[in-house]
């Protein structure tokens, strides 16, 4: 009988000629299960999407009622359907009141492409400005802000008037100019390797683009929903974009995305030409009703309080000369080791003794740990006795 890693293989398109090939039968909490009983402490999330950890019975327990009233029933927008409705008023309430409106989606890179959008025909400009070493999704706009050429060329030509500015040196922001219809930036970059910018260079950030007139857009697909510490990562620079993109972690698991924006900037898609922004199944009711559970949960449970905590405890566990830098802010953090062949042995090292943990797409020298926030102390410790075992034996 063919095996479901022949039929993966075989069937599945593949985004890589060596896929780890993991088979997953079950999660629950901070553990992934194997078909022979294998199990992983997740110190990936999913890559920063199982914040509350895998199948929290209360974001369950919210898929099966609304599964019992209806699914899809009319494109985004058209008909009011109880979970977006109620899902938005929270994640308002949770955010700064110059965030008037949300626009649901299916995914962060469609926050993306909405929020580019909305940003040229509010200002009625043309150019974007992105930051290098940048992710922010891979369709044709969201890949024409990635600041990594390598990533580009093959699909080239994509959207013109993009423009790079160095991520956290403020003495780029000069190429912020009239012509600026917004700066698209993430709060933290993730893919390059988690880098903190400096409260500084967010500030003056803030500062040029409301001296030009341009829109910021924060990227907090990654940094969203308690990852940092805080709900939001632009929290701990005391400034507010002007148009937020969500995704990942505001789903419970479920696809969603959203970008969020005073009513102004989003009104524009309302007319010249009406129905200017479009999605069927964006802010689908069951990943609505999902989310909704994932952030009471965030809230209700006050995970955000013990982030810090958690953070600090893996830097002490982890300290070694072997690991030369631990960068990041709450549980988003990145070890740095010397190579990409240092980084495969550690990661297959401790996937074998039962702890998955990954690697940075434009950052592959280092090792990526984003547990879900619910992670206690001690299986903080068991990770990382398998983790420094790793390190100490490859490194």
């Amino acid at each position: 009988m063919i095996s479901n890693r022949e039929l993966f293989l075989k069937n599945t398109a593949q985004t890589s000629a060596t896929p780890r090939l993991f088979e997953i039968v079950r999660a629950e909490g901070v553990y992934l299960y194997g078909p022979n009983g294998e199990r992983y402490l997740d110190l990936v999330s999913g890559f920063n999407v199982s914040n509350i950890g895998h199948r929290h019975p209360k974001v369950i327990e919210a898929i099966h009622e609304q599964l019992e009233k209806y699914l899809h029933v009319t494109v985004y927008g058209e008909f009011v359907q109880a979970p977006q409705v109620q899902f938005a008023t929270k994640l308002l309430e949770n955010l700064p009141s110059s965030f008037e409106s949300v626009y649901f989606t299916n995914s962060g890179a469609e926050a993306v492409e909405g929020s580019m959008k909305i940003a040229k025909k509010f200002t009625g400009r043309r150019q974007i400005i992105a930051a290098e070493k940048a992710y922010h999704g891979s369709t044709q706009g969201a890949l024409s802000l990635i600041g990594n050429e390598a990533y580009r060329t093959a699909y080239a030509p994509l959207l013109p008037d993009i423009s790079f500015i160095r991520f956290n040196d403020s003495s780029s922001l000069s190429a912020i100019g009239g012509d600026t219809a917004a700066v698209i930036l993430e709060a933290i970059q993730g893919e390059a390797g988690v880098r903190v910018p400096s409260k500084t260079f967010m500030k003056a950030l803030r500062q040029r683009c409301d001296e030009v007139g341009a829109v910021l857009i924060f990227d907090e697909i990654q940094t969203g929903f308690g990852r940092t510490g805080k709900m939001f990562a632009f929290e701990h620079f005391d400034i507010v974009p002007d148009i937020l993109m969500l995704a990942k972690g505001i789903g419970g698991g479920m696809p969603l995305g959203a970008f969020v924006a005073r009513r102004e900037i989003m009104d524009v898609i309302k007319d010249n030409p009406m129905l200017g922004h479009i999605t069927t199944f964006g802010g689908h009711p069951v990943s609505c009703a999902a989310a909704l559970a994932s952030l009471n949960v965030i809230r209700d449970n006050n995970l955000l309080a013990s982030v810090d905590d958690k953070a600090n405890l893996f830097r002490t566990l982890l300290h070694t000369p072997k690991i030369r830098e631990i960068r990041g802010m709450g549980l988003m953090m990145c070890l740095q080791l010397e190579s990409f062949e240092q980084v495969y042995a550690v990661s297959d090292y401790c996937a074998k003794k039962g702890v998955m943990i990954d690697w940075y797409l434009h950052c592959d020298t280092a090792l990526r740990v984003a547990p879900p926030l619910t992670i206690t102390e001690q299986e903080i410790r068991e990770a990382c006795e398998i983790v420094l075992e790793g390190i100490e034996k490859f490194c």
